[in-house]
Order: C-alpha cells, then sequence, then structure tokens
C-alpha cells in the first residue's frame, strides 16, 4: 500500500531583523502554531515540519538545498509573516527543485477594532508581505499553488490538502519504475512517445522486457502459494462454481493465481510502481493476466493495457493522490455509446483490467472468453462501478511536450441489465455533454485510455499539472468547443514560445 505519512512538507516563514528579536520571536510562536494546526488537519495526509524563521538570503538558500536533498520533504508551504524583502528569495528559489506552495494568510482573524495600533500593524504584514513575495515568484516564473484566506478555515485547509496530495504523487514519480512487458502493441499511435523526455521532465523511467521474463517466475510459484491465493479469492469474490475447487474450470483460476504470484513477484523484486501487458505478447502465458492487473491496481499499482506507459504512471499517481480517500481509482476506457433521448452516454470497461477499487458491492469471479488474443479463456473480477461525480484524465506526448485532459462525468446506473457482458463498467454522461465533451476531447488529441477516479478531481490534477510543469485541459461543464478550440491555439503559442523564455 501506499503510505502518504512518510512524506514531508515543511511550513517557511519569511521576515526581516528590521522588526528586533522580540517580533521575531512572535513570528514564530505564531507559524508554530500554524503549522501546529496543519499538521493535525484532516485534511493533510503527510506530516508538517516547522522550520525556522527565515531573514537573510543565506537562511533561505541553504534551506532550499536542504529540502532538495531531503528524500522525505516534498515541498514548501510558504508565509511572510511580516514583510520579508523578496531580493532574499532569489538565490534560494532559483536554486528550489520541490514544489512550492504560497499560504496567502494572517495569525490573526479578525481585527481588533479597540485595541489595534502600530505594534500590531508592525506585526501583522502579510496583507503586503506575501504581495512582495508574490511578486518574486512571478519574476522567476515560478510554478506554485497559491492559497488565499485564514488557516483555521477548513476551506483553505482542504486546498492545501489538495496540493499537498499531488506534491506527493510528484514525490512517488521521481525515480520511479515502470516494467513494460512487451512493446507498444501493434501501430497504435497515442500509446507511443518520448520514454527519454518522460524521464527528463517527469521523473520516472520506463523498462522493457520480455514476456519470457515474467513466464519465469510465474512457472515458479508453488502449489502451495497458488492454494493460499485461491482460499483468498473465495473470500473476497462471489466465485461462480465452476471455477471453485472441485469445478469443471479450476485448472483456469489456478492459471489466473499462478500469474497473479508471478507478476507481483516480479514487481516486488524490481520495486516496481506501475506496468503495462500486451495481448500481442502472450507467449508462455495460458491467459491474458486480467485479474492480476485488476488486484494489483486494488493494491496501488499503476496499469496501463497494451504498452500504455504514460497511463500506466497517471493511475499510478492518482493512487497515490486517492490515498485514504473514498472513491478508487481506476484504468478506464471510453468503450461504446448510447444515444439516447433520455442522456447520450458512455460505457466504460476494457477487455478485462478494470480495478475493482471503484466497485459497488462484491465482485464476482467469472471466466469467459476473451475473442481475441489467441490464448485461454481468462478469469477475471465482474462488477458495475460505483455511481456519482468522477473524472477521466489522459497524459499525451504532442511531440515537443505532455498534455494532460481531463473530463469530469456524473457515472450512472445502467438503464438496464447487462446479463451478457462478462466484464467490470461504469456508465457515464460527460459534462457537459456527450456532444461537447467528446467533441473537445479529439481536438485536444486525448487518449482512449484514461485513469478514472471519483475521489480525485480537477483541482487535485491542475495542482498536479502545475508542479510537473505540463499542459492541462479541462472539460467540464462550463466547456465550449470553439472556446476550447481558441485555448488550444493559444496553448501551441505558449508552449512554442516557452522554450525560449
Amino acid at each position: 500500500m501506499i503510505d502518504l505519512k512518510q512524506y514531508e512538507v515543511w511550513f517557511v516563514t519569511g521576515s526581516q531583523h528590521l522588526y528586533g528579536p522580540k517580533t521575531l520571536e512572535t513570528v514564530a510562536e505564531h507559524s508554530r502554531a500554524i503549522a501546529s494546526a496543519l499538521g493535525v488537519s484532516k485534511h493533510l495526509p503527510v506530516q508538517v515540519v516547522f522550520k525556522p524563521v527565515l531573514t537573510t538570503p543565506d537562511a533561505i538558500r541553504e534551506l532550499c538545498l536542504e529540502a532538495n536533498s531531503s528524500k522525505n520533504c516534498i515541498g514548501l508551504v510558504t508565509w511572510m509573516h511580516t514583510f520579508s524583502p523578496a531580493k532574499m528569495w532569489i538565490a534560494g528559489l532559483t536554486l528550489l527543485k520541490k514544489p512550492i506552495l504560497h499560504l496567502h494568510t494572517q495569525y490573526n482573524q479578525e481585527i481588533p477594532w479597540s485595541e489595534i495600533d502600530m505594534d500590531f500593524m508592525n506585526l501583522n504584514q502579510a496583507a503586503h508581505g506575501d504581495r512582495e513575495f508574490g511578486f518574486i515568484g512571478s519574476r522567476l516564473r515560478l510554478n506554485r499553488k497559491v492559497v488565499v484566506g485564514h488557516w483555521s478555515d477548513e476551506t483553505v485547509q482542504a486546498e492545501i490538502g489538495v496540493w499537498v496530495r499531488a506534491a506527493s504523487a510528484w514525490a512517488d514519480w521521481q525515480g520511479a519504475k515502470i516494467a513494460r512487458f512487451g512493446d507498444n502493441m501493434r501501430d497504435v499511435a497515442v500509446t507511443e512517445g518520448d520514454k527519454v523526455e518522460a524521464q527528463i521532465q517527469l521523473g520516472y523511467d520506463v523498462y522493457g522486457y520480455g514476456v519470457g521474463e515474467l513466464v519465469k517466475l510465474v512457472n515458479e510459484a508453488s502449489d502451495a502459494e497458488v492454494d493460499q491465493l485461491i482460499k483468498t479469492y473465495l473470500d473476497e469474490y462471489e466465485v461462480v462454481a465452476e471455477l471453485k475447487p472441485g469445478g469443471a474450470r479450476n485448472s483456469s483460476l489456478r492459471d489466473g493465481a499462478r500469474i497473479e504470484i508471478g507478476l507481483r513477484n516480479f514487481l516486488n523484486a524490481g520495486n516496481f510502481k506501475a506496468f503495462t501487458t500486451t495481448f500481442e505478447d502472450l507467449h508462455g502465458l495460458t491467459q491474458l493476466p486480467g485479474l492480476a492487473a485488476q488486484r494489483l491496481m486494488r493494491d496501488g499499482y499503476g496499469f496501463g493495457a497494451e504498452g500504455d506507459w504514460k497511463t500506466s504512471a497517471l493511475v499510478r499517481a492518482m493512487k497515490v493522490m486517492n490515498q485514504g480517500l473514498e472513491g478508487g481509482v481506476s484504468f478506464m476506457e471510453d468503450y461504446t455509446y448510447h444515444f439516447s433521448a433520455s442522456g447520450d452516454k458512455v460505457l466504460g470497461s476494457h477487455m478485462l483490467e478494470i480495478c475493482e477499487s471503484i466497485a459497488v458491492g462484491k465482485p464476482k469471479l467469472e471466466i469467459h472468453p476473451l475473442s481475441i488474443g489467441g490464448k485461454a479463456d481468462p478469469v477475471r473480477s465482474v462488477f458495475d462501478a460505483n455511481t456519482g461525480p468522477a473524472i477521466g484524465a489522459s497524459i499525451v506526448h504532442m511531440g515537443g511536450r505532455f498534455r494532460m485532459v481531463a473530463n469530469v462525468v456524473d457515472v450512472v446506473p445502467t438503464d438496464e441489465p447487462l446479463p451478457k457482458l462478462p466484464v467490470a463498467r461504469a456508465l457515464w454522461l460527460p459534462r457537459p455533454n456527450l456532444k461537447v465533451a467528446t467533441a473537445a476531447w479529439i481536438h485536444a488529441g486525448g487518449a482512449h485510455h484514461t485513469s478514472f477516479s471519483y475521489s480525485v478531481t480537477a483541482e487535485h490534477l491542475q495542482d498536479f499539472a502545475d508542479i510537473a510543469g505540463i499542459e492541462f485541459l479541462l472539460i467540464d461543464e462550463n466547456t465550449k468547443v470553439q472556446e476550447f478550440k481558441e485555448k488550444l491555439r493559444w496553448n501551441d503559442l505558449y508552449y512554442h514560445l516557452n522554450k525560449g523564455l
């Protein structure tokens, strides 16, 4: 599982020696109180570490270098309690490699009308101190989030919490390893991309393996290990009779269990966080590893079908952002449409690999023909997805840059039962509607594979894209196709010119 408590955000306060030691002691006291409050907030899933008040260029530079070298530090939350001349921050901020959030707040919540004097004014200067800090952030073209409001306000804490989750996902990507069994499938374009550029800009590395290296570990799985995993299946799923011990097709369930054991051992041994498979390259496997992919996703691994390493990485990132929240994250594909007077809908699914973290009720373990792939019928977990607001996101490589496209949707119950559809599925209404959302998605070049979540929001993804320095395009209830096309043109120009800035 993914442990976000291993991570830290550092609470950093700026001031200067002009105000004297007594004022600086009060600044530190106030800053420590805010850091403590954020540290116990239900919205922040990581540790919040108070750092001494910064008053000199050397101290700022040293802290930024310390943050860069700290394995656990995922970013800085900065606040200027008093006025902190921003030239002091230039050396440090130009070296800083970690994400930054600018909290524009003040210690006191309301003005003490009958008691306010110049001592109070000299101490509580965030209203203009943060503007000074904001200027140097803009002058240096820093990607950062700005949150405005009183630090005790739950909405403020929630905004910080969203950024913290995005920063956690970014930290998780740095040095992450993705295992790719087989190559890109056939002549598919969107699942290709520049893996070298991804490592340079996004931090993760994609390793390619022949499926034979996986098969070796699958074959090494012992009967005792398989027996133990079969017991787990019987406890966690409604298993159809033919797959149960003694059933006519129990050997297929054992094959599926053996594949899961081998794949899990491969990923654990190599310290991988995500993986891809392809049904074009299954030599030595009895069946496509569908159930294994479903269960590994449930446990936090990223997954992409057909060699789609970018979606695999995004699923992992959204799994990190989702940790501890209700709703789940899954690999997904827009599969087929329902054009209807009651509302045009999308049926999302895949051949097998939908994560059961988005399931409603107890999933079933079934076995059915796959129709493609040329292998034995694979075992799979079958279920309907939860209903409610969700989002699907895709990262594509546009040649000179990476682009994230996201669409807010509303998952609804199926109009009728689907007794012959042997895969996990979700039915949704895209916002603002299928006609506009799909046209915008196609204009943006979004992939047919997505990472799909009920808990990760557009704000999480926007913050993550900002940290990563990649383009973010949101399709929601406010989207209009012509305006969206104009935004694409302006973005093309911006990212072309930005290389020279």
